[in-house]
């Protein structure tokens, strides 16, 4: 696989998972309990990070939002930054992949744009993981409390915003391995002595002069070689007198 094609394979990616933990936040069922009775649903009761509501049998929903962010839980508390942060570290890791990926007219040189795609894989591998610990944590205490025998309120399950949740995460970690690969190629191809283009232009030289060869070989094999003389003929005994 090219580098240009796994670039937009990754983007893909990470644009995807970034889209699915985005629409975790205003989505209803972090949790979900009901009630049954004989034959139907009496009451469903669910909850997400901002208000807690139930809906009866005829399809009415009462909600009631959190009154206050420091009378909360603890664990919300830190699944509400942990989910707002990967939102934002989403949104400028698009810019910034969109700006380095090779694809695009901009950016500067390539090894400029190899380290701004590396450092947008690394905002949605920060992404991938802020999101996988909010869904994780969320999910910790929705199970401990269920298997709490002690405990004795509300019992509830695991809702569909989690799985979703952990679905978008797992996207933006592997599409962020992918854009990081790109670095290592930026910098094999910086370290060569001669930028491609100059490359391409050296070869071409190599080329032409390996062509040339033989024929300079050719003429130094015709030229006739020197006569020389030996010195008994160019000095008589005299000259040593």
């Amino acid at each position: 696989m090219s580098s240009m094609a796994r670039e937009i394979l990754a983007f893909i990616l990470t644009t995807s998972g970034w889209v699915l933990v985005s629409s975790t936040l205003p989505t209803d069922y972090w949790k979900v309990s009901s009630i049954d009775g004989t034959v139907i649903t009496t009451a469903t009761f669910w909850s997400n990070l901002w208000k807690t509501c139930v809906t009866d049998s005829t399809g009415v929903s009462n909600c009631k939002d959190f009154p206050s962010m420091l009378a909360l839980d603890g664990y919300i508390q830190v699944c509400r930054g942990l989910m707002i942060a990967a939102v934002c570290l989403g949104f400028f890791g698009s810019i910034f992949a969109l700006i380095g990926m090779k694809c695009t007219k901009i950016g500067g040189l390539d090894e400029t744009k190899a380290r701004i795609v590396s450092f947008a894989g690394l905002n949605f591998v920060c992404l991938g993981l802020c999101s996988l610990t909010a869904c994780s944590l969320y999910a910790h205490r929705i199970t401990s409390e269920f298997f709490d025998p002690m405990f004795v309120a509300q019992k509830y399950e695991l809702g569909a915003a989690l799985f979703i949740g952990w679905a978008g995460s797992t996207l933006c970690i592997l599409g962020g391995a992918l854009f990081c690969l790109s670095l290592s190629e930026g910098m094999s191809s910086s370290s060569s002595p001669y930028p491609s283009d100059r490359r391409a232009f050296v070869n071409s030289g190599v080329s032409v002069m390996s062509r040339a060869a033989p024929r300079s070989q050719s003429s130094h094999a015709r030229r006739p070689l020197p006569e020389y003389t030996s010195p008994s003929q160019q000095f008589d005994k005299n000259a040593y007198v």
